[in-house]
């Protein structure tokens, strides 16, 4: 599933390409989605002019200028296509197409875990997909004091505590064992059990590691890709994640003696560590 990183690339290219255009057409192929889509959309999204662009934790939120926005989430393995034009064909699982007086937009999302709606603009903030989500990243709302009070409510792993959008949202798998590793914290320590300086050692290393994965396009390993067609490259500059008996970043260690990055299971999802760096 794109986590931040991946979103935010996304929608800054269609930003970037689209700019304030105005929606001539929608079609819709197949509305059964995660949240079938409503049947209203297209009336409603119609004929409006996008006023702007930005990222709500993993979701892209499109604002028009008829007092309503889109909310847009890709899934496992949704995919946004940029194209000058309508093609003359289309593929197998391109569900959603929106015609612009400058692009056309393509949906094509094979496994439809992802959704798109709509929502009156000055009621974003409560509408229940984005009603519970914590801080961003990058709010400077997010301090080492709330961090640790947050965590301290939690007896569950600092990994899994990461995890949950309710704290700090836009933060997925790959990065939560990436921000771990440069914080040089274990996976394995519980909530409750970390510091406030070690609260301020995660966030720090949150922002270094998303603010590096963005420039980099973020992270392309099986479905994702750029509206470009283009993959991201951050893979390349993952320390632990996915590398399994690896050695991590800078490492020194005799990895015949150690066994290099581990590998666990937390709440049904993968965790790659140092269990020399991280303690």
């Amino acid at each position: 599933m794109p986590e931040l990183p991946e979103v935010e690339t996304i929608k800054t290219a269609i930003s970037e390409s689209v700019g304030n255009g105005r929606i001539k057409k929608v079609n819709i192929r197949n509305r059964k989605f995660k949240e079938p889509i409503p049947l209203d959309f297209e009336n409603v999204v119609s004929g409006a002019k996008i006023i702007s662009f930005k990222r709500i934790a993993k979701y892209i939120v499109i604002e028009l200028d008829n007092g309503n926005s889109i909310i847009w989430h890709l899934g496992m393995s949704g995919r946004i296509k940029i194209l000058d034009s309508m093609p003359e064909e289309l593929e197998k699982h391109d569900h959603i197409i929106i015609e612009l007086d400058n692009k056309t937009l393509i949906y094509n999302d094979a496994r439809r875990f992802g959704l798109i709606t709509h929502c009156k603009t000055k009621d974003l903030k409560s509408h229940k997909l984005l009603s519970k989500i914590g801080l961003d990243p990058f709010d400077e709302n997010l301090t080492a004091e709330y961090l640790y009070k947050n965590l301290k409510t939690k007896k569950n792993p600092i990994k899994t505590a990461l995890l949950d959008q309710t704290i700090i949202n836009g933060i997925g798998n790959i990065y939560a064992s990436e921000i771990l590793f440069l914080a040089g914290i274990s996976p394995l320590r519980l909530s409750n059990a970390i510091t406030k300086k070690e609260s301020q050692k995660i966030i720090e290393a949150t922002i270094e590691v998303l603010k590096k994965a963005i420039k980099a396009g973020g992270s392309t390993l099986k479905d994702y890709r750029k509206p470009d067609g283009g993959i991201g490259y951050f893979q390349n500059s993952h320390c632990v994640y996915n590398k399994t008996g690896q050695k991590c970043c800078n490492c020194t260690c005799d990895t015949s003696k150690t066994g290099g990055i581990k590998k666990i299971t937390q709440a049904g999802r993968s965790t790659f560590y140092c269990p020399v760096k991280q303690n």
